[in-house]
């Protein structure tokens, strides 16, 4: 009994990216990562130990927002390699709301100070 489907072999597929299906999605993570300069390392750190220190207060509307960029703005200096202007923008205003924060945490303060705040 013979069946209509399609036969689908494959081979060595490392280093490859596909997806198969009508919903598939596929993102490619190879080769090297971006180079970071100096300040974009900083800025990495400093945004990291920021994460880790929030999750340590009670949260708000400001602190749940303040999370998010930085959990965006890790993710683009990752991929990337830099944060891009808009993105610092957006951590300074967001930041500039957090005045009280930035007195009570010091990783907080890093960030704004890489900031140029």
């Amino acid at each position: 009994m013979a069946t209509d489907e399609p036969n689908v072999s494959l081979g060595d597929v490392s280093q490859s990216t596909f997806a198969i299906g009508s919903h598939a999605r596929a993102e490619s993570h190879h080769g090297t990562a971006p180079q970071r300069d100096r300040a974009a390392e900083e800025l990495l750190e400093a945004v990291r130990e920021l994460r880790a220190d929030l999750e340590r207060v009670r949260g708000s509307e400001q602190t749940a927002a303040l999370a998010a960029e930085l959990a965006e703005t890790e993710d683009e200096i990752t991929r990337t390699g830099q944060a891009a202007p808009t993105r610092r923008e957006r951590l300074r205003e967001l930041l500039t709301d957090s005045q009280a924060l930035l007195s009570v945490l010091a990783s907080a303060g890093a960030v704004a100070g890489l900031l140029g705040m």
